[in-house]
């Protein structure tokens, strides 16, 4: 709708000369619109999945050492976080013990890890 809106827009501001400003300034306004909507779809998407990176660490901390992860996590930048996430379980342990010693940056994480484990799924 918003489309048909913007052709009729520029259509009008072709050809009606006494009101071509105010198409011309209705069809960018519908424009910002549609813009607007994409960038904040791709935003809430993109929240979402730093949420759910960060639920897949508290499992998997939980999973493997049997405690909450709430000591360890605020020692640590969403970016290691991320990288760690690659790692399989062997390594995670060794990696997260590393990061926390040597605050290890999220690109040498990544360089560590041995049996990668890919994440297809992501937005």
């Amino acid at each position: 709708m918003m489309m048909a809106l913007i052709v009729t827009g520029i259509w009008k501001a072709l050809h009606d000369e006494a009101h071509q400003l105010e198409w011309t300034l209705f069809s960018i306004a519908c424009f910002t619109i549609i813009y607007l909507g994409i960038m904040m779809r791709q935003h809430y998407a993109l929240g979402n999945q730093d949420r759910i990176v960060r639920l897949e660490f508290r499992l998997r901390y939980f999973e493997l050492f049997g405690e909450p992860s709430k000591n360890v996590e605020p020692k640590i930048s969403f970016g290691q976080l991320a990288a760690l996430r690659f790692a399989s379980d062997d390594e995670f342990i060794a990696l997260l013990n590393r990061v926390l010693k040597e605050n290890t940056s999220s690109d040498d994480i990544k360089k560590l890890i041995k049996n990668w484990q890919a994440d297809d799924m992501r937005v």
